[in-house]
């Protein structure tokens, strides 16, 4: 009994093909240990970039040795060619187009591995990068996009201890955010209520003296990446002092902080900041104006018998 299509040369090309997968993967494997050896800094940049310059080799080498080994017949080999590709075109689209984001997200300088970015719903740090998914470390969502979805129980940018994986296809139908990329600095704001009674003009010099003393500094280091960004996209030159916006409402008066911090420990700078500025308000005598009410007095009640009090 002979079964079909099992022959001498086949059984020739099947160990080939063995060897060859067997070859590369154990040079994929000495390649990184070498590395792990040599780059001992597990976050930095470069051997990641190694490691994926060394998958991708690996890949090539597979596949044109696949390629040569099994398809030594140039006309097989087009029309093997183009049967394989009508059938991963109608059946894999998504890991296709999966892939293709890969190389965009490389060759369009989208986010590195460390960026803190949003993409496809989820806001977080990208520690791992492949051909087919990102994977991110998330991070809580500040107050004011609480109901965004998924919902998030830390009410911050800091971690919640979930990595998410994330299709690489999601680059063509929803826009990245990238909090990191070219300037790693964001701009931040502080909403403060004050009673139109208050000392208004004492509030703005508080919030203003606490950002420069919490911020200054860091204002100071992102100066050369903002010149950088405004020659490189020829955006309108930005304010990055602290500054105090007003706007008065129906119950109080609106002082809006706007100062700018690092991409990371926003949380940090911000809780430093609340705590001086409430010390410094209570100094003051100022109040944080609310929409509470304050019962201040009753009407007399009398109750009458039979028409006698």
């Amino acid at each position: 009994m002979t079964l079909v299509g099992v022959n001498a040369e086949n059984g020739r090309k099947l160990l080939l093909t063995l060897l060859l997968i067997a070859v590369v993967t154990a040079t994929g494997v000495v390649s990184r240990g070498l590395l792990h050896v040599f780059i001992h800094d597990a976050h930095s940049r470069v051997k990641f970039w190694i490691r994926q310059a060394i998958s991708l080799v690996g890949a090539m080498l597979v596949l044109l040795g696949l390629l040569s080994i099994w398809f030594d017949d140039p006309t097989r080999l087009a029309t093997a060619l183009g049967l394989v590709t009508a059938g991963l075109a109608f059946a894999l689209q998504r890991v296709i187009t999966a892939f293709a984001g890969y190389f965009v997200i490389l060759r369009g300088d989208t986010f590195n591995v460390g960026d803190r970015i949003s993409m496809g719903g989820v806001r977080g740090d990208v520690i791992a990068l492949g051909f087919i998914k990102t994977t991110i470390m998330e991070m809580g969502q500040p107050p004011a996009v609480q109901s965004a979805d998924p919902a998030i129980w830390v009410r911050s940018r800091q971690y919640t201890g979930r990595v998410v994986t994330v299709t690489n296809d999601k680059i063509f139908d929803e826009p990245v955010f990238n909090f990191s990329h070219r300037f790693p600095f964001i701009w931040e704001e502080m909403t403060l209520p004050v009673a139109f009674t208050g000392d208004r003009k004492r509030a703005e010099e508080i919030l203003l003296d606490c950002a420069h003393r919490h911020t200054m500094s860091i204002a100071e280091l992102s100066r050369a990446d903002l010149d950088d960004l405004e020659q490189r996209f020829d955006i309108k030159p930005s304010e990055i002092a602290p500054r105090v916006y007003v706007r008065i409402t129906d119950n109080w008066v609106e002082l809006s902080l706007r100062f700018i911090v690092k991409d990371h420990g926003v949380r940090e700078v911000k809780d430093a900041m609340s705590r001086d500025i409430l010390d410094e308000f209570d100094k003051a005598g100022i109040g944080i104006a609310s929409a509470t009410y304050e019962i201040v007095g009753l009407p007399e009640v009398r109750l009458m018998n039979n028409g006698q009090p």
